[in-house]
């Protein structure tokens, strides 16, 4: 009774904790690029329904992002289609999330973030159950506790996009997998575990294209464990095998709707930009991501010594981990009662490592550079965790020691992903607000430069920054967001062609993917009213770059 009262004590727990860590502080970071991308579709709206080439207020900016009443899921896919790169379920997800609970010009932020938040918990459940059912009830609440904790996930669970409900699915994915592994051990057949199998697995490839990284491992594993199993009833075997087929087939089916669409979407711009591999890359890369699943302390912008004392505590960590869990993993392989779950869960693991090296090398894209893409595997890796280090003989001394060390490192890991040192957003918005923000008497006009949507959505994520700063202020700040086809002479004669309203001094920044710095012209016309000088000491690059222009006003005789 009183395990059991242990038991529940640390399932409730790891929720608990996971739900605290995953809220905490859940608009605290600024929306960046690709988080503004889920915004616009997720409210029923596309780029077409955005202010483009005309000047706003910069306070109007969050007006921008209200909820489109009336949007089907059929008008979301089909945005989808046109303007991005991505499957429908999660986008749709969204949008009736956020009809259900509403949003404001106050709070909207924090609830485009919650249903991720959500769905990252959600996970902690999934995990849970997997390893409960392939090792022990015990192995499931340490795997539980691992996942609320790491900062990895809350990272994912903290971000307005589509990687946790995918990670969430690949999680029930391997609970339906594990379960098939240990039905085949036992020579029988379930229809309504093939069917859940099937059907997650279905959902998955409308959620994230690279869940089919996990079908392809899961493919992979399950005709590893029919080829290696030794049956005495050849009956069960054709059966088996026909359930295999008739699963995949029927998912490849489900898919077909949205196959063509795929192809499309792998042949856009916005798939190119990923840079192409080192020789080694791939592989540290890759083990530098496992790392950041258990342990992430602040690198990112800071003071050289802080970088050099967290990164070597970092690797000390990763090799003491590294001592403590190959050792053990290999006895549960070693093991009769662990060996088959243990060998389901590193062969789906290494399915999609492979892939993913594959890739990086085959396509010259390299997905292994990009920390967040491992939630393809990232349920495997914590479920292995967890077992490597409770499944072995008993629960105490060192094991207990491990654990709590593991922990603890997640614990204050992910209280830095929460209060934004570590994982930081991509391009920094908050940064590039306070760099624009370097003379707060004067107003700021914001102009972004776009070719793509991407740059769109990049622009909207510095002026939402940017208005963050200056909302309480009376300046007459604006924002235009400028095309530059044909090319970027087109954005210096709409500059000069703008009506603009103010009779001042005014600070005008240029936000310009993809121009050098010796291409900013040293002087622009910014209506007829004045010249802008450009300031060679306000440049920056943090991705792309963008840089100052003084602009002073000439009263008309």
């Amino acid at each position: 009774m009183a395990i059991i009262k242990i038991r529940r004590f640390g399932f409730i727990g790891a929720i608990a904790i996971g739900l605290i860590l995953r809220f905490c502080y859940l608009e605290l970071k600024p929306l960046w690029m690709d988080e503004v991308i889920t915004a616009i579709f997720s409210l029923g709206k596309n780029y077409h329904d955005l202010p483009l080439d005309v000047l706003v207020n910069l306070q109007d900016i969050p007006k921008i992002f209200t909820f489109q009443p009336g949007v089907s899921c059929s008008e979301i896919a089909q945005n989808l289609t046109n303007q991005s790169t991505h499957p429908p379920l999660f986008f749709c997800g969204m949008y009736r999330w956020l009809g259900w609970i509403g949003i404001s010009s106050d709070d909207w932020v924090m609830k485009l973030r919650s249903l991720p938040a959500l769905f990252g918990v959600g996970a902690i459940l999934a995990i849970y159950a997997v390893n409960y059912l392939a090792f022990s009830p015990l192995s499931g609440i340490v795997a539980a506790l691992f996942m609320a904790v790491s900062p990895f996930a809350v990272y994912l669970s903290q971000e307005a996009r589509h990687y946790t409900l995918p990670m969430f699915i690949i999680t029930l994915s391997l609970l339906g997998l594990m379960q098939i592994q240990q039905d085949i051990h036992q020579e029988r057949v379930r229809f309504r575990v093939w069917f859940f199998w099937t059907l997650i697995n279905i959902i998955g490839f409308y959620t994230h294209y690279f869940f089919i990284l996990d079908f392809i491992a899961e493919i992979f594993t399950l005709s590893l464990l029919i080829y290696r199993s030794k049956y005495q009833n050849i009956r069960f075997k054709r059966k088996i095998i026909l359930y295999f087929g008739l699963s995949i087939i029927t998912i490849i089916i489900c898919f077909l709707p949205w196959l063509l669409v795929t192809w499309n979407h792998a042949q856009r711009s916005e798939t190119s930009w990923l840079n192409s591999p080192g020789i080694f890359a791939p592989f540290y890369q890759t083990l530098l991501n496992l790392v950041l699943m258990v342990i992430a302390l602040p690198v990112e912008n800071q003071p050289l010594i802080i970088t050099i004392v967290c990164g070597l505590l970092m690797l000390v960590f990763a090799v003491w981990l590294g001592v403590k869990l190959f050792p053990r993993c290999r006895q549960l392989w070693n093991q009769d009662q662990t060996h088959g779950a243990t060998f389901t869960l590193l062969m789906f693991t290494a399915g999609v490592m492979l892939q993913c090296l594959a890739i990086a090398y085959l396509s010259g894209k390299d997905i292994t550079a990009i920390p967040r893409y491992s939630f393809v595997y990232y349920p495997s890796c914590c479920a292995l965790l967890a077992a490597s280090l409770t499944e072995i003989q008993t629960l105490k001394g060192k094991k207990i020691q491990a654990i709590a060390i593991l922990l603890i490192i997640g614990l204050l890991s992910s209280i830095f992903v929460v209060t934004n040192f570590v994982f930081q957003k991509p391009f920094q918005p908050e940064q590039v607000a306070r760099n624009m923000n370097s003379a707060p008497s004067l107003p700021v006009m914001l102009v972004v430069t776009y070719d793509s949507y991407q740059d769109i959505a990049l622009g909207l994520s510095f002026a939402l920054a940017l208005e963050q700063i200056r909302n309480h202020t009376s300046h007459p700040d604006s924002f235009i967001a400028v095309s530059k086809s044909p090319d970027v002479s087109n954005v210096w004669r709409k500059l000069s062609q703008l009506s603009v309203n103010v009779t001042s001094p005014l600070n005008l920044w240029i936000v310009a993917p993809g121009l050098r710095r010796r291409d900013y012209p040293q002087q622009l016309n910014l209506s007829a009213q004045t010249t802008c000088q450009i300031d060679p000491q306000h440049h920056y690059r943090i991705g792309i770059p963008y840089q100052l222009y003084q602009c002073d006003f000439l009263e008309k005789s």
